[in-house]
């Protein structure tokens, strides 16, 4: 593989660990700045918001920028994100940062995806895909716990310093690794916009937010779940967290090699396995062993399906993939705050924490849905079975990263 993924997963851990530190350090801004942990869950939004918002919006306005050049100011403003976000007088002021930091996050992941994509020969660009979002595995079981427990100890403002410095060092990693990507010159937003708009890119889409709401909508009461019905103290919660994330870093590596040899078959096969760990959750929830297993057995799941759903995107906007690929990102966060939101107004309406298992079931059988809908209304099985005609061959699969050569300008392949 490239050194250039590298870069790509580097500014992916970056990217996961903001994302998913302030739900660790909610208690802290909150008594620091005087306001409910309630509200201070306002936050978890804002930064949703910036995602949902900044996707299809910054790969809009940087279509015609060459590819390094917008990562690496998408990167810039991560940074100048998290450094508002440290350096914010009020509670005002922590909703802006958050929501500024957001904004390159989908648009970042949609660029590199196809950027990871057009580094290595035809037939491997869905590990490609997996190798950087390796990155945002690794920061639930490092970057997360470590950045939490700083912002325990130093104060929060302190962790977000840390993620502006790893964004510094991503930045670093980007200009030196990545190679020159052109634009193609057949590539123009109005393209984008209409690949964006074809049924099947719509229906992958549709299946990323109701397939991986299942995952949040217990990821995000699995705290409360561990010291209300698993029994364990507050201190293990961090120790269950991190068992999600070797999961997800798990199910990452097996995604690649699986998508690239059958995209659809990965896509089924691990919606499928969600709901049925998410289902064994509600009855092993109650046995402490059963229910470590079964979240690490969520967690690899549960990010096994984010692979093949970014391929498809890819491979149904055929040339134009850029735009599509950012949107799904969109799409994954809009799962997440569905997925929260349904689970919390199941424990809400009295049904107990280990409702939101069962609630995140349903949600992913109809991503499964829709997923089988897609496929037998997909008459094109040239991509609908294998990832790997995504995006041309690159020459540079065989070149080293570092040494600055370009990237093919070639679009995707028809091939569809």
């Amino acid at each position: 593989m490239p050194l250039a993924l590298l870069a790509l997963a580097v500014s992916a851990f970056g990217i996961g660990t903001t994302e998913f530190v302030m739900m660790g350090l909610l208690p802290q801004v909150a008594d620091d700045l005087g306001t409910s942990v309630p509200t201070a869950g306002y936050l978890v939004s804002a930064y949703a918001i910036g995602v949902v918002v900044g996707a299809p919006l910054l790969t809009a306005l940087g279509s015609r920028i060459p590819r390094k050049r917008m990562l690496l100011l998408l990167m810039a403003l991560f940074t100048v994100g998290n450094l508002a976000s440290a350096l914010a007088p009020g509670f005002g002021w922590l909703i802006a940062g958050r929501v500024l930091a957001g904004l390159p996050h989908g648009a970042f992941f949609g660029l590199g995806a196809v950027v990871a994509a057009r580094l290595v020969r035809e037939g491997r660009q869905a590990r490609a895909v997996a190798t950087m979002f390796l990155g945002l595995t690794v920061a639930n079981i490092l970057g997360v716990p470590a950045a939490t427990l700083l912002g325990q100890h130093l104060g929060w403002r302190a962790t977000f310093l840390v993620v502006a410095a790893v964004g510094l060092i991503a930045m670093a990693a980007l200009a030196r690794l990545v190679p020159h990507v052109p634009v193609d010159e057949r590539q123009s937003l109005g393209r984008e916009v209409r690949a964006l708009g074809r049924p099947q890119v719509l229906l992958g889409l549709l299946t990323a937010v109701f397939g991986f709401a299942g995952v949040f909508a217990v990821y995000s009461y699995l705290a409360s779940m561990t010291t209300e019905v698993m029994g364990f103290g507050d201190a293990t919660v961090t120790l269950v967290l991190a068992l999600f994330g070797l999961g997800m870093t798990g199910g990452a590596l097996a995604a690649g090699p699986l998508t690239d040899r059958a995209l659809r078959p990965t896509l089924y096969g691990s919606l499928a396995a969600l709901v049925l760990a998410l289902v064994a959750f509600r009855f092993t929830v109650h046995v402490p062993w059963l229910a470590l297993v079964t979240v690490v057995v969520l967690g690899a799941v549960g990010f096994m399906t984010t692979t093949p759903l970014q391929m498809l995107v890819m491979n149904k906007a055929k040339d134009a993939p850029t735009l599509a690929s950012a949107s799904n990102h969109s799409a994954f966060n809009l799962a997440n705050a569905g997925g929260a939101w349904a689970g919390g107004a199941a424990v809400a309406a009295g049904w107990g924490w280990t409702s939101p298992a069962l609630v995140g079931a349903g949600l992913t059988v109809v991503g499964l849905a829709i997923a089988a809908v897609a496929g037998l209304l997909d008459r094109d099985r040239g991509t609908a079975e294998g990832a790997s005609r995504v995006v041309a061959h690159s020459p540079l699969a065989e070149a080293s990263p570092a040494a600055g050569k370009q990237v093919s300008s070639s679009s995707p392949a028809s091939g569809s």
